[in-house]
């Protein structure tokens, strides 16, 4: 007969051989439970067992922990699920890339939420030999020349004479990514630039990256990064 634990041990060892997923379960309390090998080069350790028991806070540091634990205390205490949020995530060595973040409450018997399993797999590269790509180039040259002006999707399907259904369709296949999940993605990356390689104001960064004002701008880059702006800037930047 195969049992759970058996089922979480095979499922486990599966993910070890995807290096660019992430895959974990936690406990009620947010400490890992389970973990794949990638998880564990990416908090910088060596075996497994230094990760199990413990909260990202522990392993991952406060800021970007508590974004992840706030994030799992949400879906254990609704039972909601995280279904492709884009994230950008730290790596070991010191570098940062984007993902994409599905969690799902993990249930009782009497169908209580007692903990959270969830993957996270890094965006893969554009695949520009797809025949839509052509097609697409220069609603992708708008949005990059663009950016501070905050152009939506309804201008990028007038610029390609497709609908916003036909656009998003392509966007996926070409990128992996909702027209507005990678338009969002532009922003925090010129975002992400500017604060690690210049020393511009916050506010000047926010209007660059085409946000109306700095609250509005801090808030949508801590949610994507768990840092805020100033904070993401000491670390990888400018201080």
């Amino acid at each position: 007969m195969i049992t759970k634990d058996f089922e979480l041990r095979i499922t486990e060892d599966l993910f070890d051989c995807l290096p660019d997923v992430v895959f974990f379960t936690k406990d009620e309390d947010g400490r890992y439970l389970t973990a794949n090998e990638t998880l564990v080069k990416r908090c910088g350790l060596r075996k497994k067992i230094q990760l199990i028991g413990r909260r990202p806070t522990q392993v991952l540091g406060r800021e970007l922990g508590e974004s992840y634990e706030s994030q799992d205390r949400n879906v254990i205490k609704t039972g909601a699920s995280v279904f492709n949020k884009l994230e950008l995530h730290a790596y070991a060595n010191g570098k940062v890339g984007w993902c994409m973040t599905n969690k799902r409450a993990i249930f009782d018997i009497g169908r209580r939420p007692i903990g959270v399993a969830g993957i996270s797999q890094d965006l893969r590269t554009p695949d520009t030999a797809d025949s839509n790509f052509e097609r697409l180039s220069l609603a992708i040259s708008h949005v990059q020349n663009n950016l501070s002006e905050a152009p939506g999707i309804n201008a990028l399907s007038v610029l390609t004479g497709l609908s916003a259904y036909q656009l998003d369709r392509r966007m996926r296949r070409i990128f992996g990514l909702t027209t507005g999940q990678w338009i969002l993605k532009q922003r925090l990356d010129r975002a992400c630039q500017l604060l690690s390689e210049t020393r511009d104001p916050i506010a000047n960064i926010a209007l660059d990256s085409g946000y109306a004002d700095q609250s509005a701008f801090t808030r949508q880059f801590r949610l994507a990064t768990g840092l805020t702006p100033s904070k993401y800037r000491k670390s990888h930047g400018q201080v």
